[in-house]
């Protein structure tokens, strides 16, 4: 008799133990719905502006899409970034300089090679490599995408005039970031084609170097009339893209506003992956 009153006891207790952890997982799910007004930390990279600074035009651009721009001064203590990507949400990697074709993809650097700043490219391949590793949402633009794709594994074309094939487009305009001037033709399906709606538009351009062997894993989802790469994107994955030109530009005009789209579409992902947290 008393085993069976044990046997009682022991079941009515694990019952209640299996209620407390019902419940317990219930509220733990609500805590992981994406908060439609919650504003995302976005880290964006310092860049050329000096080693704490970045564009105001990157800065804008989070804000209008409705984040919290957080500028991440250069460092290669990998405790700091380590530190850093527990509080954002979003990395945006900005343009800038050419990147140091022998430290980064083992190429000896071309008489076209412009200016190059290793201790920036240490930092951006960390941060990059981090930000992949921990799952957090990236926008890589111009030399972002650049260094996106040498930093899992790709190359670059170091000159596009002196090394790219018939190539006719101008990759370097003299026109204001803000106008567009060449044709840029997305893959459908793409998830660049699906943020923007489109499979082919006009975008600006500010670059002498672009991606030659996509790193693995990662695919090109846009192309100029001549063929030189205008995205990059992870295979399978939602929430990783590089794009050659400068959205954050194009979007001061407002014959260019679909450009927000893709801002806006990282504050998404954002949200996402702070509930996730």
């Amino acid at each position: 008799m008393k085993s069976f009153k044990s046997l009682k006891i022991a079941v009515a207790f694990l019952l209640s133990l299996l209620i407390v952890t019902e419940s317990f997982s219930a509220f733990a799910g609500e805590g992981k719905k994406v908060d439609p007004n919650y504003k995302p930390v976005v880290g964006i990279s310092a860049s050329e502006n000096g080693p704490c600074g970045a564009p105001l035009n990157y800065v804008n651009a989070v804000r209008r899409a409705g984040g919290i721009p957080v500028v991440i001064p250069m460092t290669t203590d990998a405790e700091q970034i380590a530190a850093v990507l527990d509080i954002v949400d979003v990395i945006i990697m900005t343009g800038g300089e050419d990147i140091d074709p022998l430290s980064g993809y083992n190429e000896e650097p071309v008489p076209a090679l412009g200016e190059v700043v290793p201790y920036r490219d240490k930092f951006d391949i960390m941060l990059i490599k981090a930000t992949v590793e921990k799952g957090i949402p990236l926008l890589g633009i111009c030399r972002g995408e650049q260094l996106l794709n040498v930093a899992m594994g790709g190359s670059l074309y170091q000159d596009i005039p002196s090394q790219v094939e018939g190539t006719y487009v101008k990759h370097r305009q003299s026109a204001p970031s803000s106008f567009g001037t060449h044709t840029v033709n997305l893959v459908g399906g793409s998830l660049l084609a699906n943020i923007l709606g489109v499979e082919q538009c006009v975008t600006n351009s500010h670059h002498h170097q672009a991606v030659k062997a996509v790193a693995p894993g990662y695919e090109i989802i846009a192309q100029a009339k001549d063929g030189v790469v205008e995205a990059i994107a992870k295979k399978g994955c939602n929430k990783i893209l590089g794009v050659q030109f400068h959205p954050e530009g194009l979007i001061n005009s407002a014959d260019n506003s679909n450009f927000l789209k893709i801002f806006q579409y990282f504050m998404e992902r954002g949200r996402e992956y702070h509930a996730s947290k």
